[in-house]
């Protein structure tokens, strides 16, 4: 009897994946900004309460209501202090960032799984903006 456990394959590429994530050179910095807007208990208040204040604005309009010009200043007031702080804004960028890495790998799962087969580079231009459109692509 085995009491070894087999990994399937798949967990051992998501594994691989994964490690190539981490070994990203950017990777350590991407983790330093995030920490950093973590472990401040200040700027996670204020993005806290700049989030509900967009939420309230937003489902205000979204019901037709009447958005006063003092909600609109309390709001962009929120977010000028935010926006002034270097730990808010290299987490935003650094969220940012984390999201494009997501979503590629999220695209090449959701094609491989369309094609059958592992998408080509023109697969992945599908669709896109790089189908002679003239916004920059390559």
């Amino acid at each position: 009897m085995e009491t070894a456990v087999q990994i399937p394959a798949v967990d051992e590429k998501t594994r691989e994946l994964c490690q190539a994530i981490l070994e990203r050179p950017d990777f350590s910095d991407l983790r330093r900004r995030i920490d950093a807007f973590m472990a401040d208990e200040k700027v996670k208040y204020e993005y806290q309460m700049l989030n509900d204040s967009g939420a309230l604005l937003q489902q205000k309009q979204q019901q037709g209501m009447q958005i006063t010009e003092e909600e609109i200043g309390r709001f962009e007031a929120l977010r000028d202090s935010f926006t002034k702080n270097p730990v808010a804004t290299e987490f935003m960028d650094a969220q940012q960032e984390v999201s494009r890495i997501q979503d590629s790998i999220m695209k090449h799962i959701q094609k491989t799984l369309e094609l059958g087969r592992v998408p080509t580079v023109e697969d992945m231009n599908d669709g896109g903006c790089c189908n002679n459109h003239g916004c920059g692509c390559e």
